[in-house]
């Protein structure tokens, strides 16, 4: 089995050269981010108090630009609090496509923060649900998903220079920023370099295309 960092025809130097710069920012390795997301598809579900919101990303534009424009990506979010973040691309705000995520990465008797889209009404049957009502864009009261949307807003921020990727490598990208953010305590050069030596990289060229 030729591992993902054994697949690169560069020297030994280089390659560490080209991780350092990934991890500062620098978008020069699609392997590194597709072995980032490789990484987070195979996160456990989470439990406890969880927040729930969707958003839109800007893929590729061609066309029509602002309101309306080609290539929104929507995506959904799950993160717990003070802890890790899921991140999901979706054809469409589709309340059933969301909800059998949520179902699929979360388990049952757990907390749900959400907005008060009526998708997320079924959640009280998984386990709690509390509804974050806004007034002028802030919450009403103690309940709040503040968290995930601070998530959209660094993801948004982190992503904002890869503005037009094509659709179909779109899903690396949020995968990268979690692994990002999961793991935003430790030191990403070795952890990226475990999970290059250890990945397949004919597994991981069906995931990165």
């Amino acid at each position: 089995m030729q591992s993902v960092w054994q697949a690169s025809r560069l020297g030994e130097r280089t390659e560490h050269q080209r991780l350092e710069r990934f991890v500062l920012g620098v978008p020069v390795y699609r392997l590194a981010r597709a072995s980032c997301a490789y990484g987070e598809h195979w996160r456990e579900p989470f439990e406890g108090c969880l927040e729930c919101d969707e958003t839109t990303f800007a893929g590729a534009k061609k066309g029509k630009r602002g309101r309306g424009a080609a290539g929104k990506v929507m995506l959904l979010g799950i993160l717990k609090r003070n802890g890790e973040v899921k991140v999901f691309a979706v054809k469409a705000r589709s309340g059933q496509r969301l909800i059998r995520l949520v179902c699929m990465h979360t388990r049952p008797g757990s907390l749900y923060y959400s907005d008060s889209w009526q998708a997320y009404a079924s959640l009280a049957v998984r386990g709690d649900r509390i509804v974050v009502r806004k007034e002028g864009g802030r919450p009403k009261g103690r309940a709040h998903i503040n968290g995930i949307e601070g998530f959209w807003s660094d993801a948004k921020h982190w992503l904002y220079p890869y503005r037009g990727v094509p659709r179909r490598f779109f899903h690396l990208y949020p995968g990268e920023v979690c692994y990002r953010f999961n793991h935003r305590a430790e030191d990403l050069v070795p952890l990226v370099l475990q999970l290059m030596k250890r990945l397949d990289y004919a597994t991981l060229r069906s995931l990165s295309g």
